[in-house]
């Protein structure tokens, strides 16, 4: 089993493999102020025929103007850096609105972080000693439009909402504006089903969950499903072990 659990693709700005050119490597962004660990990435991914490093940056600010720049399909993002962290850059990479996506990968897998980097729009978050082929396997399925969160800290989040005694009292109005049979299978990807799983148990095809996850997406104006889980959990439209 993977290290890492994957959503499936959204229909947000970023380029997906269709988009690039056949056979065109994944263009990766390097972002961490530690040019050892720069180094090790580097070695690593340059091992992948389909994976290209186009560009090195040591802070935040950099890599937001290298990300503007280059246009990379993946930016590979340090949390702790400084001039700007890497929460802040994601933030800015993804307000501009660029055909980038961000994997954060770090060695602080606390609440504060994963909370801040996922709501900031990141694609994913790993930790540093994720084993090289599940960083590059990650960095594909990113690339592709999907997004990863390693089990360990998706376990840190969920048992972060189950310690809140009530729901946060910011309930995005956009809920209301989701119909009875949206709202219900947000409350399923929110439990961690997918979408076969969903249809399954709704008793409907695979295709018409996959419009409905979409509608609930655009209605809430999330990238993905990682970001649609951290929202059913914190509104408290669910909760852990319910």
């Amino acid at each position: 089993m993977s290290v890492y659990a994957r959503a499936d693709r959204d229909s947000g700005v970023a380029m997906t493999a269709e988009d690039r050119a056949p056979g065109r490597p994944v263009r990766v962004l390097l972002a961490d102020d530690q040019p050892l660990l720069r180094t090790g990435f580097r070695m690593v991914l340059g091992a992948q025929p389909d994976l290209d490093v186009v560009g090195e940056a040591g802070d935040g600010a950099e890599a937001v103007d290298l990300a503007r720049r280059l246009l990379p399909d993946v930016v590979l993002m340090d949390v702790r850096m400084p001039r700007m962290d890497g929460v802040a850059a994601t933030r800015a990479i993804v307000e501009s609105r660029l055909p980038v996506r961000v994997l954060v990968l770090t060695t602080f897998d606390l609440d504060e972080y994963v909370v801040g980097a996922l709501r900031a729009g990141a694609s994913g978050f790993l930790a540093k000693d994720v084993p090289a082929d599940d960083l590059v396997t990650a960095i594909r399925t990113v690339a592709a439009g999907e997004a990863v969160v390693a089990p360990r800290i998706l376990k840190r989040l969920l048992d972060r909402f189950a310690a809140l005694p009530d729901p946060l009292e910011t309930t995005p109005p956009a809920l209301a504006t989701l119909t009875e049979r949206e709202r219900e299978v947000l409350v399923q990807v929110a439990r961690g089903l997918s979408n076969a799983e969903i249809a399954r148990k709704l008793s409907v095809s695979e295709t018409t969950i996959k419009t409905h996850v979409g509608h609930v997406l655009t209605k809430l104006g999330l990238r993905d499903r990682v970001q649609a889980v951290v929202l059913a959990y914190e509104s408290g439209l669910v909760r852990p072990g319910a």
